[in-house]
């Protein structure tokens, strides 16, 4: 989901104690901590199929860090047809090769139980990458952007964006959910809600459709198609003649995009529209007005903050983690985290937010 990859990109990490006051330094869980990682050790980076400019920019950003820090890579991505069994087959693969590290960007964060398990038995290292793996102990650590902040972002600019263009309230407003096999599309859409409900229960916010669960607003896949798809669906069944759709809650900038085609297909006048990743071909309709937010969150320095924690522990020191259970609770354990801040990007602040990332400033400066 972005940008072009910069070198040698500083990794500002976000660590400390989390609201309850608890430390991952010390915690009977990080198991990683006993597993040796040396220079020149083999580590394997499992990442999920092509279907966003994100993960497209992910492995040469991973390979670059792992490289630089002295470690050998393998790095692959699951086929799209079939993501969750070649992922599986990847990991295993991985952990047969000798890999003493397993950075993993699950396809779907709930199916690789029996994978992580063999890693740890056979002494690596598990590291969830950008999505928690769910329902296993085996997980050492958890390197992500804060999700739940995300989703609060978005409600918090969606709200913004219609007090601006839309004024009077109530205003009638349709949510999108990511991918239910992604573990942080839930974690968006509860951060989305804590901030969107007050304000859905004191009538700020109609819902027409009167769909504002996670299982009912989802789409399977992160598919572009599927979000253009029900966003045309719920236009023709609630939004007829002058009903208007005053806002949506886009989880990322890919669907942003399918649903403001939906839209201006039906003829409904640009509604106010969040999204995540910053994504290229968003900035130039950000700055144009058409989206109105998006959220950064830099790829480079995310892959870094992973080989980072690989460094750290290579030389046999104790990485500082967060435990949040609110991010980081994967059904089993609150994993300890290193957790990097997103940041919301409007037209107002996106030439700023984007500096020292050449593509997405110079997009933004364009206007």
């Amino acid at each position: 989901m972005r940008k072009k990859i910069v070198a040698g990109l500083s990794l500002a990490l976000i660590a400390g104690l989390a609201l309850s006051g608890c430390s991952a330094r010390g915690s009977s869980d990080d198991a990683g901590s006993t597993s040796t990682i040396k220079k020149g050790d083999l580590i394997g980076v499992a990442l999920p199929a092509k279907t966003s400019q994100n993960w497209v920019l992910a492995g040469a950003a991973f390979k670059k860090s792992i490289e630089d820090a002295g470690f050998k890579a393998d790095i692959q991505y699951a086929n799209a047809g079939n993501p969750v069994p070649d992922q599986q087959s990847q990991i295993s693969g991985m952990i047969t090769k000798g890999a003493k590290a397993v950075i993993i960007g699950a396809a779907d964060g709930s199916q690789l139980t029996a994978q992580v398990k063999s890693a740890k038995d056979r002494g690596a290292v598990v590291i969830a990458w950008d999505r928690n793996i769910l329902n296993t102990k085996n997980v050492d650590y958890y390197v992500a952007f804060n999700n739940f902040k995300v989703g609060q972002l978005q409600a918090e600019a969606l709200l913004k964006g219609l007090e601006e263009k839309k004024g009077d309230k109530p205003y009638n407003v349709e949510l999108f959910a990511g991918s239910p096999d992604d573990a942080n599309a839930t974690v968006f859409f509860n951060g989305a809600m804590d901030v969107l409900q007050p304000k859905i229960d004191d009538g700020t916010i109609k819902v027409v459709s009167g769909q504002t669960t996670f299982q009912k607003v989802v789409t399977q896949g992160w598919l572009a198609q599927k979000a253009q798809s029900r966003m045309t669906d719920l236009l023709a069944q609630y939004y007829t003649g002058d009903t208007e759709l005053d806002g949506v809650l886009s989880p990322n900038d890919t669907l942003a995009r399918a649903i403001l085609t939906a839209t201006k297909a039906a003829g409904k006048d640009n509604p106010v529209v969040t999204g995540q990743d910053s994504e290229t071909a968003s900035i130039p309709l950000i700055m144009q007005g058409t989206q109105y937010s998006t959220i950064f969150k830099d790829t480079t320095k995310e892959a870094q903050a992973a080989v980072d924690l690989v460094s750290t522990l290579s030389k046999g020191d104790k990485p500082d983690t967060k435990m949040d259970k609110t991010n980081n609770y994967n059904g089993v354990k609150t994993v300890p985290a290193i957790e990097l801040a997103p940041v919301l990007v409007t037209k107002d602040n996106a030439v700023e937010a984007y500096k020292g990332n050449d593509t997405l400033e110079e997009l933004a400066k364009k206007g």
